[in-house]
């Protein structure tokens, strides 16, 4: 157990070499680090919300929202379909997730109820690693003289609902993303839920202000049929709405939407020199371009409203046709205005409305006196663990504190490679594993001196003390290591999961440490001194 070869002995100096190397940058002051190599400058662990401060903000998704979404939508759809195929229908009306209607010909109701059968999507079940369940999100069903029903079923509002929650949280890391900020937490909470915490960022309401507009850009057509004010007294066109700008200024505009704000492929905010504003840049692809040519050609002297969030942005006239397929939007946005409404437009539209649950900052000073408070707790638990370890060991608890130390850097090494987070309580389970690293080598000193008891020579007390060791830490460590996969794997917030990650990095070194670091260290002692007593 204590011989060495070279190929091991080389390949452990080197896992320590890496590990004081990658965890050096942790340690640097940022001047110094301005002149390492980016690979080996950005090697830094990320601290977690409690330590740096930031915005924590609890969303959910709007179901009430998206349920009135997919029922309007099959409402249009039941429309088109009866008017494709020629079926008279009348009193089509909705009722919470119901739509009725009564065919004047009852003898259609079985062609309708073949087309409109052709609505009902399948309720997906790829999230639990299937394809389709077979299950419909929509069933429809005849009554008496031609009544027809379509009921959307809650197994379908839940598939939808797990739908936009995966999207809306694609979304809004690509937002938070181009903000600057490092390492955000964004993580599903329950069925409808979303948790964002962002570390460094100290300015909830830009942060709320992102993640709250659903960001659905259209351009659509300004109705001069009647003034706003005419459709607000009186009755507004049924293929018009009235909205409102940014100004409180009424609007009427018409329902259909010549250009989708999906078509956008890149939003940029600019300046305009002219009128010396923040305007924002944009491009469509191939099909909105060729739309919006076609629009503004037909159009021109006309309004062109362009609409996000069923809010007007501006309506200009458009003056000639716009063919390059970009196009720019002003309204008398500020910088910061123009720079988050270009983020919102290149990250895309939520799918629904998200409403804020719960929201907090946490500050800076509050996260540095964690940071001091952990570090008072790491130093004294490490200064006692010397103390005992000298006092009782000798020489020997000096290879241990060395292979702590090296426990220690490693665990940051690793955690930096990995792009861990370091939150509070990861700094607890680093303080947790301090006692561990030491409880190893205390398992291997004892079994040596109990080895020595019996009467064997020192080097064969050292060695046989190893063996017998060996099964006792793999044991221990093994079983705490499955015990925080589980906490891992389980546990949904942030904390519980960094805590997990700190304290399974932690047992990872341990075991290297205390078990390969310190023999091979006390392989080198017996190999100089050849003792004929142990010094413990």
């Amino acid at each position: 157990m204590l011989h060495f070869s070279r190929i091991k002995t080389a390949a452990i100096l080197i896992t320590v070499a890496l590990g004081i190397l990658f965890a050096l940058p942790n340690v640097l002051p940022q001047s110094v680090r301005a002149h390492l190599p980016n690979w080996l400058a950005s090697s830094r662990v990320t601290l977690g919300l409690d330590l740096q401060g930031g915005s924590h903000i609890l969303l959910e998704v709007d179901g009430d929202a998206l349920r009135k979404e997919r029922v309007e939508q099959v409402r249009d759809e039941v429309r088109r379909v009866l008017r494709d195929q020629k079926i008279g229908y009348s009193n089509l009306a909705v009722r919470d997730t119901t739509i009725s209607l009564r065919l004047r010909d009852p003898a259609d109701t079985d062609k309708a109820l073949v087309e409109l059968r052709k609505l009902a999507a399948p309720v997906s079940t790829a999230m639990f690693g299937g394809g389709n369940s077979g299950e419909m999100d929509l069933t429809v069903s005849s009554g008496a003289e031609g009544a027809l029903s379509l009921q959307l079923t809650q197994a379908g509002l839940e598939a939808r609902m797990r739908s936009a929650v995966d999207q809306s949280i694609e979304i809004i890391r690509r937002r938070i993303d181009q903000l600057g900020t490092v390492e955000p937490n964004i993580q599903r909470q329950g069925l409808n839920r979303i948790l964002v915490q962002v570390p460094g960022l100290q300015d909830p309401q830009r942060l709320k202000a992102l993640l709250g507009q659903t960001a659905k850009l259209s351009f659509r057509m300004v109705d001069q049929s009647m003034s706003p004010e005419q459709a607000l007294e009186g009755r507004a066109p049924p293929e018009s709405d009235v909205l409102y700008g940014q100004d409180g200024r009424p609007y009427l505009v018409e329902k259909q939407v010549r250009v989708s704000g999906e078509d956008l492929v890149d939003a940029q905010p600019g300046f305009d020199p002219q009128n010396r504003e923040p305007i924002v840049s944009f491009r469509f692809n191939s099909n909105g371009a060729r739309r919006f040519a076609a629009t503004t050609q037909d159009a021109v002297g006309r309004p062109f409203a362009i609409v996000l969030d069923n809010q007007v942005i501006s309506a200009p006239v458009i003056r000639e046709p716009i063919l390059g397929g970009s196009g720019q939007i002003s309204g008398a946005f500020t910088v910061q205005q123009a720079n988050d409404l270009a983020i919102l437009l290149r990250a895309g539209a939520l799918p629904a409305p998200l409403k804020v649950v719960e929201e907090r900052t946490v500050g800076p000073s509050l996260g540095a006196d964690s940071i001091e408070a952990g570090k008072v707790a790491a130093y004294v638990a490490t200064g006692l663990v010397a103390v005992f370890m000298i006092a009782v060991y000798g020489l020997f608890g000096g290879f241990a504190l060395i292979a702590l130390a090296v426990h220690v850097t490693l665990m940051f090494a690793l955690q930096s490679l990995l792009g861990a987070t370091l939150t509070l309580p990861g700094i607890a389970g680093v303080v947790l594993t301090i006692g561990m690293a030491v409880d190893s080598n205390v398992v291997i000193f004892e079994r040596i001196r109990d080895e020595a008891r019996e009467g064997r020579a020192a080097i064969s007390a050292i060695d046989k003390g190893f063996v017998n060791a060996l099964g006792t830490i793999l044991d221990a460590n093994v079983t705490s290591l499955a015990t925080a996969v589980i906490l891992f794997l389980m546990g949904g917030s942030g904390p519980v999961r960094g805590f997990a990650v700190t304290y399974i990095l932690g047992l990872l070194t341990t075991m290297f440490t205390a078990y390969t670091l310190t023999r091979l260290m006390i392989a080198w002692w017996v190999k100089w001194q050849r003792p004929a007593k142990l010094p413990i």
